[in-house]
């Protein structure tokens, strides 16, 4: 690579390509260069600030470059800075968000000089108080990775420590940034704990305690993994003097603390513990437990501790990943069904390969730290299922990983802190009962009383368990097990016991600890599969600091806000009159843009959650009701935003407030459309358009996708809601809903037959319309794959529509007997009370003929019943026409036609017709016109299908014997002189009139006609026999 064309601001090798926002900057660097020139400072400043004046674009291009100046020239930084600083339009806005940007997606891959330059640069702007740069403080401050002594990060941590303790009284601003930076330098002083580090570390104990003794109630914010980590330092004196002041003299440190209890049953947040994790090593973990599939996630781990706990001083990373696992990953209930790797397995796979005793005992501790003093009312069930299933699961192949568990569960107890004892013992008994209550596992006693633990450790179980012990303790037999492989993961041994108490377990043969057989964990999946068939989780809601938000807003919009906040409990009317202020303060900003709106969307969404997700649709539905159900504060914003819908107009502010708030929280849409369709019997239904301007400026920018997104939504949270906004989406938005079947199966797959009877009675009464007669077979072809419910709800509301079955009549070959019973029990009642015609009787013939399928033969033997004549005609009219093109198509005379079927279909089918009950009790199969057509198809067919359908064709000898005893008839009854030739003509002249002209009816006959002595016309559907 040449020197010109090396990078400057990111490390790279020669086969990569220049990073884009590396290139946006160095443009941006270019065009300032020929702004500045060579003119002097005044004038070149000048120049900057006519060139930003033109418009965003260029604002931007010039902040960029000025700021990759700033990385990339240290000697220079300071005036660019000032520059900067001068003609910047937005705050600096544009450059503290490139600068987050960076750290968040490239800070690993900075050059050297680039990183000193981007900490010089953010705490330059926290001198100067920058809106926005706390938001840069947070990423750097996860940039600093837990297990880490390398001179980068020891680095990092020492620069950002500078930062903040010369900037105190701007973090004392931003209570939350606090809590995190104490929580990390709390958590990394473990781990500076080498001589080399002497210095930086007792920097960090005199921080840490400086902001404890100052702002305590501000840092126990963070909850109860604070005293997890004041643990881990109490040997050091001034953490110990802290904890004596803690457990002693509690109100000494602040008049409203009360002691332990009180930090121990605060849940911590899971923004401290992600930050934590490095954004990289975060979606590492995220990826593992999110699409890494059970049997293929050796290869993950094995790269996982290969970068990141290889040392040994990463031991004390696991504790972290624990945390982070237990607390912030929660999955989805499709994944916890799915086989994708599950917490448990990683969380176990942790734990098993610790080398060090101590790490190990802490990383026990962090998995069990939620069940200590949990209250169910309180409390997450997934922060406390990992632990049970890590146990659950490890019985069968891996005992003595759940044994050490069970141990130190057990000795937890007693010896965490003796003066809560009790109040520990009922936590983790409640958080017992609360798993079995959600059906994480069925019974605790096969777990407690498994052979597999020791007697000793049994023992201790009952004592301390002894309400989820079976009543009696027979010896339970050992169930055999396949040899582990010579291969393992574990590197070293697990202790039960933690750091101070009980005595440790006997240490475990390291091939008992491996989570990476295969065969193991196939085995493992099927067990893990009949559990989670029997619960599956309830992912709860997180708690907001809405504090966050409010500092990141300033000006009269952050005092309305925080009225707003401190209003929360007043009165409707109240938090209404507020609203209306903050949407009359937006209004007449004219640069209310995304920087304002995101902040002010997630702490308006944050504040009423209850009310956007709570059901909005009253019981009994009159004008009171709906007016009542009207006035939440949130739709204050949504009547000003749709107050000139009349106009085709809304205010732009407003409207991007409403999409930033669609995009953060997925319930307004449905919201949205409730009150626009509510609100509108007196406005018209012109406000239902303001749902499709906010479609149109969000991220998904489509009507179609808004509407599946936001159905969906609410069926989640208000199926009745859900109904009720059916008919007028249907009716306004009647192009994009009709043509989504996403949206149909939403509606079908959460209501309930009273639901489905509401939405029936709509489509009766006209007031909605679900189906287009053009593309109803094309929906019901995409219903096939649906649950069976939801499939007899599309047809009951097929029913319900004015619709004919020869609309949809071209599915029926697509469909199988055993894949789509629903379908075609559908179908089947359908064409029950259709008459029969040759344009139904087409496609049903054209089914494949499969022994076993009954759809055909069915409604063949009804219709049958019904007119046998009629049927026996158009039986006979669709051999002849089959047979006529199967000889064509021999002869390559033509193809086959798409319509028509094949001999051997119709065939098959009036064969399986033939062996039903209701058809031998009719004539059908001696009908005439049946058995000519049968022997049209006989003269025409190849042996193998004479032998194949031999019975069938057996029916056409009562034919000759029906044609000779008509003859002998006739010869009986004739006249003395019928024998004249004459009369042997007349006769002659009357047997051929019972034919027909056309070619296929030439073919009823085995031997020539004579030639006929007039032009006859020929009946489509039979013949005119005698």
């Amino acid at each position: 690579m040449d020197e010109n064309k090396k990078s400057k601001l990111f490390i790279s090798s020669p086969l990569e390509l220049k990073d884009d926002l590396e290139e946006k900057m160095e443009k941006g660097c270019e065009i300032l260069t020929k702004v500045m020139g060579s003119s002097s400072e005044r004038e070149a400043h000048d120049s900057l600030v006519a060139v930003v004046c033109k418009g965003m674009k260029e604002h931007e291009e010039i902040t960029l470059g000025l700021l990759y100046s700033i990385l990339t020239n240290p000697a220079t930084a300071p005036k660019t800075y000032r520059d900067l600083a001068l003609i910047s339009r937005d705050g600096l806005a544009v450059a503290w968000a490139k600068l987050n940007q960076i750290v968040v997606d490239k800070y690993t891959k900075l050059q050297e000089g680039a990183r000193k330059q981007l900490v010089w640069v953010t705490k330059e702007m926290v001198k100067n108080s920058v809106t926005g740069i706390v938001n840069v403080c947070s990423s750097l401050i996860k940039q600093i990775a837990g297990g880490d002594i390398s001179p980068k990060n020891v680095w990092l941590a020492e620069a950002l420590l500078d930062l903040f303790t010369e900037n105190k009284s701007w973090l004392d601003k931003y209570p939350v940034l606090m809590a995190m930076v104490l929580y990390t330098y709390l958590r990394i002083i473990e781990d500076h704990s080498s001589p080399m580090l002497a210095s930086l570390r007792q920097k960090e104990v005199d921080f840490c305690i400086g902001l404890l003794r100052s702002k305590f109630m501000e840092c126990i914010r963070i909850g109860r993994d604070l005293l997890r980590l004041l643990q881990t330092v109490a040997r050091i004196p001034e953490f110990d003097n802290l904890w004596k002041d803690i457990i002693h003299r509690p109100q000494s440190l602040n008049s409203q603390f009360t002691g332990v209890s009180q930090l121990m049953g605060q849940r911590t947040s899971p923004k401290y513990l992600a930050c934590r994790l490095t954004p990289d090593m975060e979606k590492k973990v995220i990826f593992l437990t999110s699409k890494v599939r059970f049997g293929q996630q050796k290869r993950y781990q094995d790269w996982f501790q290969k970068q990141y706990l290889s040392t040994p001083e990463s031991q004390s990373l696991r504790c972290d990943l624990i945390r982070y696992i237990c607390c912030t990953v929660h999955p989805s209930n499709e994944v916890l069904c799915s086989d994708i790797i599950q917490r448990w397995a990683v969380i176990g796979w942790l734990l098993t390969t610790c080398t060090s005793n101590a790490a190990a005992s802490c990383a026990k501790l962090a998995l069990f730290y939620d069940w200590l003093l949990f209250n169910p009312s309180r409390g997450n069930i997934m922060d406390i299922e990992p632990a049970i299933l890590v146990m659950h699961h490890s019985m069968r192949s891996h005992p003595a990983i759940t044994a050490t568990l069970l141990d130190f569960l057990c000795r937890v107890i007693p010896n965490f802190h003796p003066p809560l004892e009790q109040q520990i013992r009922q936590g983790v008994m409640s958080s017992l009962r609360f798993l079995l209550e959600k059906r994480v596992l069925p019974s605790l006693a096969p777990l407690f009383d498994s052979g597999k633990l020791d007697r000793e450790l049994r023992a201790m179980i009952r004592d301390t368990f002894a309400e989820f012990c079976a009543p009696s303790t027979p010896t339970t037999p050992t169930t055999p097990t396949l040899p582990t492989p010579p291969e393992v993961d574990g590197k070293g041994e697990i202790e039960s016991s933690n750091n101070d108490h009980g005595p440790p377990l006997q240490r475990l043969p390291s091939e008992d600890a491996t989570f990476s057989d295969e065969e193991e964990e196939d085995r493992s999946l099927r067990h893990r599969l009949q559990d989670t068939a029997m619960f599956r989780p309830i992912k709860q809601e997180e708690e907001v600091d809405l504090e966050l938000y409010l500092d990141q807003l300033d000006g009269e919009i952050k005092e309305m806000c925080s009225i707003l906040h401190s209003q929360r409990d007043s009165d409707i009317e109240t938090q209404c009159e507020t609203m209306e202020n903050l949407c009359s303060v937006i209004l007449e900003m004219d640069d209310f843009d995304s920087d304002v709106a995101g902040p002010l969307a997630m702490f308006l969404c944050s504040l009423y959650k209850n009310d956007i997700t709570g059901e909005s649709l009253p019981d009994e539905i009159t004008d009171e009701t709906m007016e009542d159900s009207l006035g939440k504060p949130i739709f204050v914003i949504f009547r000003n935003l749709s107050a000139d819908a009349e106009q085709d107009s809304c205010p732009l502010q407003l409207l991007t407030l409403v999409c930033m708030m669609y995009e953060k929280q997925a319930q307004i849409g449905y919201n949205l459309l409730y009150f626009l369709h509510a609100s509108s019997s007196k406005q018209g239904e012109r406000r239902l358009h303001m749902y499709e301007e906010v479609c149109k400026n969000t991220e998904i920018g489509e009507l179609t996708s808004c509407l599946v997104r936001d159905f969906k939504s609410c069926a989640e949270e208000d199926v009745k809601l859900m109904c009720y906004l059916v008919a007028p989406v249907y009716t306004m938005f009647c192009d994009a809903a009709l043509a989504s079947n996403d949206l149909l199966l939403t509606i079908v797959s959460c209501v309930d037959s009273s639901q489905l009877q509401d939405l029936i009675c709509d489509v009766m009464q006209g007031n909605l319309v679900m189906f287009k007669k053009d593309n109803i077979a094309k929906v019901l072809e995409a219903t096939l794959n649906w649950e069976t419910f939801e499939q007899y709800c599309v047809w009951q509301l097929l029913l319900a529509h004015d619709v004919e079955v020869d609309q949809f009549i071209s599915v029926v070959p697509k469909l199988t007997y055993k894949d789509h019973p629903e379908a075609m029990a559908s179908l089947l009642l359908m064409l029950k009370i259709e008459r029969i015609s040759l344009e139904l009787l087409k496609p049903l013939m054209s089914r494949p003929f499969k022994y076993g399928d009954r759809f055909t033969s069915s409604i063949l033997s009804y219709w049958a019943v019904q007119d046998e004549q009629h049927l026996a005609d158009l039986i006979k009219t669709l051999l002849v026409r089959a047979t006529t093109s199967a000889k064509r198509l021999r002869q390559r005379q033509a193809s086959k036609p798409s319509n028509i079927p094949s001999p051997d279909q119709i065939l098959g089918h009036l064969e399986s017709l033939r062996q039903t009950c209701a058809i031998k009790q009719t004539m059908f199969f001696s009908q005439e016109a049946v058995l000519q057509g049968l022997q049209t198809v006989q003269n025409a067919c190849t042996d193998s299908q004479k032998r194949k359908f031999s019975d069938l064709f057996g029916l056409t000898e009562d034919l000759d014997d029906m044609s000779s005893r008509t003859t002998r008839s006739r010869v009986t009854r004739r006249s003395p002189g019928s024998s004249s030739p004459k009369n042997r003509k007349t006769v002659q002249n009357d047997v051929e009139s019972s034919s027909e002209s056309d070619q296929d009816e030439d073919m009823l006959s085995n031997k020539p006609k004579p030639a006929k002595k007039r032009k006859k016309s020929s009946a489509i559907g039979g013949s005119d026999s005698d």
